[in-house]
């Protein structure tokens, strides 16, 4: 099988406890990629700049990312910064730099249309809808979003919504978005548009897993010393989703099991700068992290 995921590459400059750290590799679909590819194969659709460095292009090459669907266009990358506060629990955005991204249009390779795992990153649901036009009988299909898109494409985030299967979202946008009270009654106003599973990501404090209602929590993986949080939502789906791809049948074991596959590999992502600490894993550590998690669980 295969994981096609639609979103950004960029170079991020990121102020941390660590130092200060200039044209990092970043982006949704960096970030998830690096993390999938030690369980499936994986497949990028995104647009860099003539500033993107080869090497960037050739880590990804080395973990068997296969970079068709990646654009070269005339001008800089997409470019963010920002600088981290309060051990990690805010950040501050100093300048977003949409650069060849402002323009970006999915364009999906004719051998990829058909089948697979899809995951169409934070991008606007507009871009997320035409992706899904182009892909004919997805296994499995997921998004993310966030609160800058919930606010401003409420109407077309809804549309795309009831065409997916997943949902990875985070506490506060889920909140925002259904107005709900709570947790539980996000999840469930958000099951009403439409999705089978979402999925709610709380950072240091675990994720919960819906499926049709039927709920699973995985903690995080005690990290002693986080580097840099920068990505660890997007490593998280690419966790999940590389290993439903790799799944026989999506059932409730599959999505329980990749809850926990998820949060080992997102744990990854915290302790180098952007994705160095992805760039590394392999099966075997993230079996070795699971086996934390069980020992956290266990007896519950």
């Amino acid at each position: 099988m295969s994981l096609l995921i639609v979103g950004s590459m960029a170079l991020d400059d990121l102020e941390l406890p660590s130092g200060r750290f200039r044209n990092v590799l970043g982006g949704s679909a960096t970030h998830c990629a690096f993390a999938a590819s030690s369980l499936t194969r994986c497949r990028i659709v995104a647009v860099v700049g003539r500033d993107f460095p080869a090497r960037a292009l050739a880590r990804l090459r080395a973990r068997g990312v296969d970079l068709a669907g990646v654009a070269r266009a005339d001008g800089p990358t997409f470019h963010w910064s920002g600088k981290y506060l309060e051990q990690f629990r805010s950040r501050v955005t100093r300048f977003t730099r949409l650069g060849v991204f402002a323009r970006f249009e999915p364009e999906i390779p004719a051998a990829w249309r058909t089948g697979g795992t899809v995951f169409l990153g934070n991008i606007s649901p507009v871009l997320q809808a035409r992706v899904l036009d182009r892909i004919r009988r997805p296994r499995f299909t997921a998004i993310d979003t966030m609160n800058f898109w919930i606010a401003r494409e409420r109407a077309a985030l809804e549309a795309v919504v009831r065409r997916v299967d997943a949902v990875f979202v985070n506490d506060e946008e889920l909140l925002e978005w259904t107005g709900a009270g709570n947790l539980f009654r996000g999840i469930e106003a958000l099951h009403a548009r439409g999705p089978r599973v979402v999925v709610v990501k709380r950072g240091e404090h675990g994720a919960w897993l819906s499926d049709r209602g039927r709920l699973a929590f995985a903690p995080a993986v005690p990290v002693r010393e986080p580097v840099d949080p920068t990505g660890a939502g997007d490593a998280f789906a690419g966790g999940f989703l590389g290993w439903v791809d790799r799944a026989r049948r999506v059932d409730r074991a599959t999505l329980r099991s990749a809850l926990f596959v998820a949060a080992a590999v997102a744990s990854f992502a915290v302790e180098g700068i952007g994705a160095d600490t992805l760039a590394r894993v392999t099966p075997a550590r993230i079996a070795a992290r699971r086996r934390v998690l069980r020992t956290l669980t266990v007896g519950c």
